[in-house]
């Protein structure tokens, strides 16, 4: 298993949800974030009043765990419904995965997810 997490745009987490949804893959987390990067298309809608002291914009965290096989299939959804073309369209981090347990019963491993 892989937890695949993706920090992309703001305003492109529809497109991305949408794309993933309709390939098949329904159980995701998402975490409105704000961070910095190599912005070029400053949008002045989406710089931090949390963090004035920092260029911050708004972010994504989408998070999907999924099964060895389905990893590039995810990615290639994420990036191709997430690419604006600008620097600072975000990026994705592989991470491997021991095992999942889930709390309601006694499933474990991939069955969980």
């Amino acid at each position: 298993m892989k937890l695949i997490k993706a920090y992309i745009r703001y305003r492109k987490l529809e497109e991305v949800y949408n794309g993933l949804n309709e390939a098949g893959y329904c159980c995701m987390t998402f975490a409105e974030c704000e961070g910095t990067g190599q912005y070029s298309d400053h949008e002045k809608e989406h710089i931090s009043y949390k963090y004035p002291f920092a260029e911050a914009f708004r972010v994504i965290k989408l998070e999907i765990l999924v099964a060895e096989e389905h990893v590039q299939p995810v990615v290639e959804l994420i990036r191709k419904n997430g690419r604006t073309g600008y620097r600072g369209d975000g990026m994705i981090v592989i991470s491997p995965v021991d095992n999942v347990y889930k709390v309601r019963n006694d499933e474990e491993g991939i069955l969980a997810v």
